[in-house]
């Protein structure tokens, strides 16, 4: 994905029922929805169901007509220009949010993230049996936005431990902040509750790793 993701540490696999609210949640949050297997999910979340406010005037939130910009080359050259492609510019964000962990898939990737991470494991109480990759298909400002706030609202249904990489200098930042429950890796990674990235959200020097 090209935006940027944030972790969920989970101390025990999804039930059964954990797993059903999950998929209902993602359902209820998406504007299009896919599961490609039992707890991966390919979706679009309008960013105003997450409680963002758009804030853009009115006639800038409506598509601009191809014959401003004449043929496809010329498309392209302007979304060159000017970072984004106007046509498709709208706030229903793209998503690959997905469980993995042994038995439910992408293994491989679970251990590689999780290797030798026993400063991590202190601070969270626990060694991380399974965690949910919440990843952002942009990169836009909306699009870290909406990667913490989703991340928030899906630990709200199954719980865990957010972990979140941080930019130079935003340790300080994030220290202060309400539901953080460590640093680690030399004031690279941030560890927190569903609070603390509903906190880091409202912060002026907010921004996730892409």
């Amino acid at each position: 994905m090209s935006g940027p993701t944030l972790v969920i540490e989970l101390a025990e696999p999804l039930s059964t029922a954990a797993l059903r609210e999950f998929r209902a949640l993602m359902a209820g949050l998406s504007s299009r929805f896919d599961e490609r297997r039992p707890g991966f999910f390919d979706v679009n979340v309008p960013a105003e169901r997450l409680g963002v406010e758009d804030r853009r005037e009115e006639d800038w939130r409506k598509p601009f007509p191809l014959a401003l910009f004449g043929s496809t080359p010329a498309d392209e050259e302007f979304t060159a220009l000017m970072g984004f492609n106007p046509q498709r510019e709208d706030w229903r964000r793209p998503f690959l949010v997905y469980l993995m962990g042994p038995g439910v898939g992408d293994e491989s990737t679970f251990e590689a993230e999780h290797a030798d991470e026993l400063e991590a494991e202190a601070i969270l109480g626990f060694k991380p049996t399974h965690a949910v990759n919440v990843s952002a298909g942009c990169n836009r400002e909306i699009d870290h936005v909406a990667t913490a706030l989703l991340t928030a609202a899906v630990m709200d249904v199954i719980g865990g431990v957010a972990k979140a990489e941080l930019l130079d200098g935003q340790a300080s930042v994030v220290a202060g902040l309400p539901g953080v429950l460590g640093i680690t890796d030399d004031d690279w990674m941030a560890l927190g509750t569903a609070e603390f990235l509903r906190a880091w959200v409202g912060h002026p020097a907010f921004r996730l790793v892409k």
